[in-house]
């Protein structure tokens, strides 16, 4: 089939079973050798994200292919917050249960081979008794792994582990029945006769298994943002049908349906009021603790919860379209995608336990040579098991996935989503953030901020004819006149012979007299007489970057009502903290210079052509950005229109106001969901700590084995002690990356709330 006609589909998969980073790139290398499929698979939130031809494979052959493996897999979709929950709580158990069965027979063990004046006749009889369950169903996770990897000719981390565990018990069983290793047991009939591993053996395991729990736990709390999240969402509703209300699963509401959502019930999809008044508390996307008014015409969005009164919502979007679902979506995709650096740590670890393997038995070689003759067996022993214990690079696989499921997950919890970690690495070289205006730095919402009144006139009489006119009107400078009418006023009078005009104002009759707002254009052609006062109010207005509009009554001008676009309540402080981060903040917008500037200088932003750029048109945003990266900028874009899409698929990380278009979140690298500027430096700032604890974590796996191997190669470091170092490695990797869920961002709103 030609490639034209091939279709692709993407594909998430829950696997179970993996014990470690290899066996993630072992389920990825099956995968991927079936026709059509590129298949990436992540240790950390163990899955698998495939995309395929679907007309040469199906799912049914991925999940065969991964249990021929020796896996478990089935589809996230029929992945529910508590069977994820519910398996993570009993591998976390199981393990706890084996460490500390393991534990209780491995310290008499330790103890009596260590201090020989706890030594009796045969106690290496006991500690044989003692270590068998140790090595075998305490250390059966490692055995297992290892077994199933061998089948298919693969060799993990667990390969070496259990080469030790097994290397070390051997020894000793060899050494106790034919090797005469009872023979004496005091310091100088040591000397004479093998030595016996138990207590490696024993050891090893209990600090291995110490080091999966840990790794077990603190992987479940790195998971836990995104498993709360998931179980954010309502699991049924309230739906009208044919006038009756009835209960179904939230899964099952379809576009059109109207919800009923009485107080304390989550709004199962996101929609448009039809009937009622109510707060709801929307902190679970915008990270605000104050609830949000919400009358008829009013958009509610699915998992936020109705505070008050009762409400009927018409679903505009749900399942996979919600705003719910999408930003689940964006945040597993984050938490899946690998980052160039884990990439490789993949590639490292592909030749790593090989080469290993190799490294062991040439120690053993090189002691057997070069070693005292007297202890020769035992001293090559001793390295090589050492060397095959401390090299196990669990360390470097749980690098990169651990710090970007809690960065990304604390992310969420803000109400900033990451769509993919490469975003991590371009917000390091930022330099530049370019703004969009309206309905970014500003409300998007036209406001009256001013009446100026003629002589003799008060500002309740203008505003009261002007908004009882403009209340007829759709046009948004209407809308702001009529709604602070509305709200100074209270009830506005009726309107009579209303005539709309394009493109100049409105023409009524209010109590009886005959009313005109609108331009100067439309008061010439009404020969209608302008004071020089009038004009010169309403030139200052627009100087000034407003809107202005006159409006008459009694054959004259009476006033000038001035809107403007105002700049958001938190926007001059979100600028002021990207100017404490050494950003430069530049203003794009394709209102006239003058609006543009009078924006500029109230949140704070330069003034001169560098820093305000306006009259662009949406095409041209795109040129901007480019010019400035051309220029060496490193550029970050923040919009919210379709306008802005492209400047922000150009730009080196673009940043989408959550409340803004599906299109400008989708061509976006970050989403700040509440729309608050303030965020986008808590974004930045987060992701930058992420990307250093990737690199401090992968700095760390790779010098530890750097280091490590040539110390237990040169015996400086015996079998035990090499345990306890290459678990230290892995706990400390993972206790690192989860400094980011108490990382000190800026103490905003959203930030304190998401820590409680």
């Amino acid at each position: 089939m030609s490639t034209d006609e091939s279709v692709v589909n993407q594909l998430d998969l829950s696997i179970t079973g993996m014990s470690c980073n290899a066996c993630a790139m072992s389920i990825e290398k099956g995968l991927n050798a079936l026709p059509g499929v590129e298949a990436t698979v992540n240790f950390a939130t163990e899955s698998a994200r495939v995309a395929f031809d679907s007309t040469s494979t199906d799912v049914a052959t991925f999940i065969a292919t991964i249990e021929g493996l020796g896996y478990g897999a089935r589809t996230l979709a029929e992945t529910t917050p508590d069977m994820l929950d519910a398996e993570v709580r009993e591998r976390v158990s199981m393990l706890k249960t084996r460490l500390l069965v393991s534990l209780v027979l491995a310290v008499p063990v330790a103890v009596v081979s260590m201090f020989m004046t706890l030594q009796f006749t045969h106690w290496q009889w006991y500690a044989l008794a003692l270590s068998a369950p140790v090595v075998t169903w305490g250390a059966w996770p490692f055995h297992r792994a290892a077994l199933m990897n061998a089948r298919h000719r693969n060799t993990t981390m667990d390969t070496l582990i259990s080469l030790g565990v097994v290397a070390a018990t051997g020894w000793s069983l060899w050494a106790l029945i034919w090797g005469g290793a009872t023979d004496h047991h005091n310091m100088s009939g040591m000397a004479e006769s093998p030595h016996v591993y138990f207590e490696v053996a024993v050891s090893v395991t209990v600090f291995l298994l110490a080091g999966r729990y840990f790794e077990a736990r603190a992987k479940r709390r790195a998971g836990d943002a995104l498993r709360a999240l998931l179980a954010l969402g309502a699991r049924n509703a309230t739906v009208l049908r044919d006038g009756e209300e009835v209960v179904i699963e939230a899964a099952l509401i379809k576009v059109g349906d109207l919800i009923v959502v009485r107080p304390g019930e989550i709004i199962a999809a996101d929609g448009i009021v039809q009937e009622g008044d109510s707060t709801i508390d929307a902190s679970m996307l915008t990270g605000e603790s104050v609830p949000v008014d919400v009358t008829k015409g009013s958009k509610v969005t699915g998992t936020t919860v109705n505070l008050s009164g009762r409400i009927i919502v018409k679903a505009r979007r749900v399942g996979a379209d919600s705003t719910f679902a999408q930003m689940t979506k964006l945040v597993r995709d984050a938490q899946s995608t690998k980052a160039p650096v884990q990439r490789l740590a993949d590639r490292v670890s592909s030749v790593f336990v090989p080469t290993v393997i190799a490294i062991s038995v040439l120690t053993f070689i090189g002691w057997y040579v070069l070693g005292d003759d007297a202890n020769r067996v035992a001293d090559s022993f001793t390295a090589a098991v050492a060397v095959l214990i401390i090299a196990c690079p669990c360390a470097l696989g749980l690098a990169t996935p651990t710090a970007l499921m809690v960065g990304s997950g604390r992310a969420a919890q803000m109400g900033i989503v990451i769509k993919g970690v490469d975003v991590l690495q371009s917000t390091r070289r930022i330099d530049t953030v370019v703004f969009d205006k309206t309905g970014t730095v500003t409300t998007g919402v036209m406001q009256l901020i001013d009446v100026v009144c003629a002589t003799g006139v008060t500002r309740a009489e203008v505003l009261g004819y002007a908004g009882a006119l403009e209340h007829a009107s759709e046009h948004p400078v209407a809308k702001a006149i009529a709604n602070a009418a509305r709200t100074e006023l209270g009830t506005l009078a009726g309107v009579g012979h209303f005539e709309s005009i394009a493109g100049m104002g409105t023409i009524g009759v209010v109590d009886g007299k005959r009313v005109m707002v609108g331009g100067e254009p439309l008061f010439e052609k009404q020969l209608t007489i302008v004071s020089k006062d009038m004009k010169d109010a309403l030139h200052a207005a627009r100087n000034s970057g407003n809107t202005a509009v006159l409006v008459a009554y009694d054959g004259s001008a009476k006033g000038v009502c001035v809107i403007a676009d105002q700049p958001k309540q938190h926007s001059a402080e979100a600028i002021a903290d990207l100017r404490k981060l050494g950003l430069r903040p530049v203003l794009l917008t394709g209102d006239n210079r003058a609006t543009a500037v009078a924006v500029a200088e109230q949140v704070g932003i330069d003034t001169d052509e560098q820093h305000v750029i306006a009259g662009v048109l949406p095409a041209e945003k795109v040129r901007v950005v480019a010019d400035l990266q051309e220029r060496g900028y490193a550029v970050a874009m923040v919009g919210d229109g379709v306008n802005d899409a492209a400047a922000l698929a150009q730009s080196d990380v673009g940043i989408a106001m959550g409340t803004g278009t599906d299109v400008a979140m989708n061509a976006s690298d970050l989403t700040i969901v509440s729309g608050d500027l303030r965020l986008v430096a808590d974004a930045i700032l987060l992701s930058r700590a992420t990307l250093r604890t990737i690199s401090a974590n992968v700095f760390w796996a790779f010098i530890y084995n750097a280091a490590a191997i040539p110390l237990a190669a040169l015996g400086y470091m015996n079998p035990m002690w090499a345990g306890l170092a290459m678990a230290f490695s892995s706990v400390f990797v993972v206790s690192n990356s989860l400094r980011l869920r108490t990382a000190k961002l800026t103490p905003h709103t959203a930030f304190v709330h998401a820590t409680r």
